[in-house]
């Protein structure tokens, strides 16, 4: 199975930041190093990143954009209701990926159990490398000064010098 991972979704000082690494494996073999895992949706209004399989991602995608268009925009409406179909149609259940969507007023992990969460603290992290992205923008949004662009890039270069599945080919799209 194709696997994309690692995606981090920052919000401080009143931006939106999302990053991405590039890298793409098949089981352990890397096939691609310069994937972009972050789309701009809804006339630019909302960033959507993902984690997991390739395909079952880009499903997931289309089905949300469509969501968004349904539901004017709306993105925890949208996100609800992806999260009630993914979970209740018997073929989305089958699709291995996780979702963040974020605009300027909410972000969202979305999952295909039913799960729609909002972080507490405006941070959050999916993929293989999710933990160590995650621990380190929490770090550096608590002893730095850094923008949320900046922690965002930051966190994703600390992750990919831990984690195998994750490279420094880093994406970063801001709201």
């Amino acid at each position: 199975m194709i696997q994309a991972t690692t995606i981090i979704c920052i919000r401080h000082k009143e931006k939106i930041a999302m990053a991405g690494d590039g890298q793409v494996t098949i089981g352990q073999t890397v096939f691609k190093q310069k994937a972009n895992k972050i789309r701009s949706l809804f006339k630019g209004e909302v960033l959507a990143g993902f984690a997991g399989a390739t395909s079952d991602a880009f499903a997931l995608f289309s089905r949300f954009e469509k969501k968004l268009e349904e539901y004017r925009g709306n993105l925890s409406r949208a996100a609800i209701e992806l999260a009630k179909d993914w979970r209740m149609d018997r073929a989305l259940r089958r699709l291995e990926a996780l979702l963040i969507v974020a605009n300027k007023d909410n972000s969202f992990l979305i999952s295909g159990t039913g799960d729609v969460v909002e972080p507490d603290d405006g941070v959050i992290a999916i993929g293989s490398g999710g933990p160590f992205a995650l621990a380190a923008a929490r770090a550096l949004i608590n002893h730095t000064d850094l923008s949320a662009k900046e922690v965002a890039l930051e966190a994703m270069k600390i992750c990919s010098d831990i984690c195998v599945y994750t490279n420094n080919q880093i994406i970063v799209e801001e709201l």
